[in-house]
């Protein structure tokens, strides 16, 4: 679990230098927003998607993006030291999250 928790700190704190509409305080902060992160996606996200089902069927699962996007925004209220300026931006960093995560894990 530490181990994903660090993948995800590296993944989020490459996400935020990259795209200039995320805003990271430092390495810290990515480590607190891939905990929340953790939270969230294992507690809340569940239930959403579930609530979401039939939509999330009609678009062919694309609004699992808009629900990555909403929780990051959410995790965004959570922590003072991470910002993202705009919904666009928490999308964006959504689809390179999962693509830098994916990455990260595959070479380590």
């Amino acid at each position: 679990m530490i181990y994903s928790i660090l993948i995800n700190s590296v993944a989020v704190y490459l996400t935020a230098n990259i795209l200039r509409g995320i805003h990271l305080k430092n390495f810290m902060s990515a480590v607190w927003v891939a905990i929340l992160l953790a939270v969230v996606n294992a507690f809340i996200k569940p239930v959403i998607v579930f609530l979401t089902l039939p939509l999330t069927i009609v678009t062919l699962g694309l609004f699992i993006l808009v629900i990555n996007a909403l929780l990051l925004m959410l995790v965004d209220a959570l922590v003072d030291s991470f910002r993202i300026e705009s919904f666009s931006w928490a999308v964006i960093m959504s689809i390179l999250l999962s693509l830098l995560n994916a990455l990260l894990f595959w070479v380590f």
